[in-house]
């Protein structure tokens, strides 16, 4: 079995889709999708209150998992990094996870 990462996305809604058709052509098997909400350093939705930064409102998002072997991982990763980026603050983020079994298990 070849050893597997699993990558975590979070990207803007409207580039899920696309990310997803990445997903596909690069060969990924399996994934999961949710919708999220999250705040970041978008100094647009940050307001001040007594000296400190508070988020005015969480920004809808989209979280990806994805599974690849490592030997896939720098390809996977530089493609749907290009995929999702739109040249924005809040693009996302990609986390690369150590997996703790070196395959799936099916059921």
């Amino acid at each position: 079995m070849l050893p597997l990462k699993q990558l975590l996305l979070v990207v803007r809604p409207f580039v899920a889709e696309a990310v997803l058709k990445a997903c596909a052509e690069l060969g990924v098997e399996a994934g999961s999708v949710r919708e999220a909400k999250g705040y970041g350093r978008q100094k647009d939705y940050l307001n001040r209150y007594r000296g400190s930064e508070y988020s005015r409102a969480y920004l809808p998002k989209v979280e990806i998992a994805i599974w690849v072997p490592e030997s896939m991982l720098d390809v996977v990763v530089d493609r749907l990094a290009k995929v999702a980026r739109t040249g924005r603050i809040g693009d996302g983020k990609v986390f690369v996870v150590p997996t703790a079994w070196p395959h799936a298990i099916e059921f």
